[in-house]
Order: C-alpha cells, then sequence, then structure tokens
C-alpha cells in the first residue's frame, strides 16, 4: 500500500467532480431515517455532554450510527477547538445537513485522548468514546467490511468489494452516475443503517461537502502519521489510506464486547 502523506488523505480526486450545497439549515435535531434491513438500537448511548447516539449491530459488531460531537472526554476534560487536541465543529462548515448528522471532526491525538496506537481486535483503546464504547483499529474496519463483502444484501453488483453503498447515508451524497458508486441513486444506500455521511475532512472538503466521509482508526503508522477509513462519492469501496495525524476526522465508536 502506497504511504500518502498528505495533510487529509487522498480525495483529490473527486474535490473536482464536487459542487458545493449552499443551503443553510441551523437544526442541529439528529434523526436518521434508517432502513427495515438495520438492526438498529436507539439511544444506546449517551456521552458526557448529554449528547445520545443510535447504534446498528453487523454481524458480531455493534457501531455508533451517528458520527461523535462531544466537546469533553469521558473523564471530563476538555477538548479545546482549534488546539494541539482538538476538534472542529463540522456543523459550521456543512450547515446544510437537515438532521444534523455531521458531528464533529477530531485530529488523532483528540481521538485517541493519549493512548497508545493499538492495531488489535479489539483495539481497547477507549479515546474519545464514551464509557463502554471504544475506537475502533483498523482491523476492526476490515472485520466490519469483510462481513459486508460475504453478505450479498450488502454487496452492489455482485462484487464483494463494492460495499460501501450500505455503509453511505441514503441523502446528502453528491451525485455520481457511476454504476456502483455511492453517489449513483442514494435510495439504494445504507442497508446497514450505519449512515456515513459526507462532512469530509478539516481542513478540505468542509467546503466540498457532500464528496466523502473520512473516520480515524487507532492504528498508527508512524510519528506523524495513522491510518483512516475513507468512504468517497465516486466509488463503492471502503479505502484504508495513510493520513496526517494533524488532520480532522469523523469518529465513529464500536460497543465493548
Amino acid at each position: 500500500m502506497k504511504k500518502l502523506l498528505l495533510y487529509c488523505c487522498i480525495a483529490l480526486m473527486v474535490m473536482a467532480s464536487c459542487n458545493k450545497d449552499e443551503q443553510k439549515d441551523d437544526d442541529k435535531t439528529v434523526s436518521i431515517k434508517y432502513p427495515a434491513s438495520a438492526v438498529v438500537i436507539p439511544d444506546a448511548v449517551t456521552d458526557i455532554d448529554g449528547n445520545k447516539y443510535d447504534a446498528v449491530q453487523i454481524g458480531e459488531q455493534v457501531w455508533m450510527s451517528m458520527n461523535m460531537r462531544t466537546t469533553r472526554f469521558a473523564d471530563g476534560t476538555a477538548i479545546a477547538e482549534g488546539s494541539e487536541i482538538s476538534y472542529e465543529d463540522a456543523f459550521r462548515y456543512a450547515p446544510n445537513h437537515p438532521e444534523g448528522l455531521n458531528g464533529y471532526v477530531y485530529n488523532w491525538k483528540a481521538a485517541m485522548h493519549g493512548t497508545g496506537s493499538s492495531a488489535e481486535n479489539p483495539s481497547r483503546v477507549q479515546g474519545i468514546c464514551p464509557n463502554g464504547w471504544h475506537l475502533p483499529s483498523e482491523a476492526e474496519w476490515q472485520q466490519l467490511t469483510y462481513y459486508l463483502s460475504n453478505h450479498s444484501e450488502y454487496v452492489c453488483s455482485g462484487t464483494g468489494e463494492n460495499v460501501a453503498k450500505a455503509l453511505a447515508y441514503s441523502r446528502d451524497w453528491n451525485q455520481c452516475s457511476v454504476g456502483c458508486a455511492v453517489g449513483n441513486i442514494l435510495e439504494d444506500n445504507n442497508a446497514t443503517g450505519f449512515s456515513a455521511v459526507p462532512v469530509g475532512y478539516y481542513p478540505g472538503l468542509f467546503t466540498n461537502y457532500g464528496c466523502s466521509a473520512s473516520f480515524w482508526t487507532s492504528t498508527e503508522i508512524d510519528s506523524v502519521s495513522a491510518m483512516g477509513v475513507n468512504i468517497y462519492m465516486s466509488d463503492s469501496l471502503v479505502h484504508r489510506t495513510i493520513c496526517n495525524k494533524v488532520g480532522g476526522f469523523s469518529v465513529r465508536c464500536i460497543r465493548n464486547a
């Protein structure tokens, strides 16, 4: 795998085809329209700021179906906006989402909350997650995609790697008329209920909301980079990409076994 130490992963290939949606809506009420196929656990966990998160069971894993949006770690420590260990409010850059699913994005230090790297499954890294939940490792994301690829209802056109549509939310993605692309026929998305929204990352695609969803893992590559997971509007793959730790990505937590 090629090491791409870009400031915020490789979404440059899709930026040219993305158009900024100028619609404004400050309603941050979180509400997801789930498909009948999703195994949903409503209000599965509440973070220290009082935010409630639904979850979905996918195989043996239980994942949050909403992006983290806390300003404090579970131990009460504040996360300073714009600092070395920080978050950015994705609502500020992508306020067009009427259901407020954007959440916040965090740099890797904030996502990890001082914990060392883990490539294990489970990672055992609580990081920014609420008590009883943890930041998934690259291996846990691999478990998710492997499960999807082995269940035909989550695979597009019978091709095992084309599982991103089953994870991407069924609205707000920019259109792409290529076959199994996430941006093609949005109503076919989100069979799992995972509801990945196209926030992008910071700094970068907040100005082109609709192109990509980017998530941190607990797996470090070296002193400046860690593994990220990306979904793009232009294909149906779940990409694992080496990214600079200073970039702001979304965080999804997974429930402890």
